[in-house]
């Protein structure tokens, strides 16, 4: 009983914040080194493609990888900006990738 009240205050701690302003999530536990990644070259029917680099996503528990992919850019000079876990007053804040 005791380690299940543990545990549950653990998972309570760690995602205080989740739900904030906007879309951020906010955790108090940094993200692992991304896995060693290798970009596949574009698929030959969509040479024109942005590559969106894999990244840590958060759960709601853990962080899980999710691979990288091509994605269709909205226009002829734009490029991706990846999104990233920026470090903010003791949180971790996921910032969301875009277009430029």
């Amino acid at each position: 009983m005791k380690k299940q009240i543990l545990t549950a205050a653990c998972a309570l701690f760690l995602t205080v914040g989740v739900a904030s302003a906007g879309a951020q999530i906010r955790i108090t536990v940094g993200p692992p080194r991304h896995p060693r990644e290798v970009m596949p070259p574009p698929p030959p029917e969509h040479r024109d493609w942005g590559w969106h680099a894999g990244y840590q996503r958060w759960d709601g528990t853990r962080y899980v990888w999710v691979p990288g992919a091509y994605e269709q850019p909205p226009h002829a000079r734009a490029h991706w900006v990846a999104g990233s876990w920026q470090h903010r007053r003791g949180e971790y804040v996921w910032v969301e990738g875009r277009w430029r």
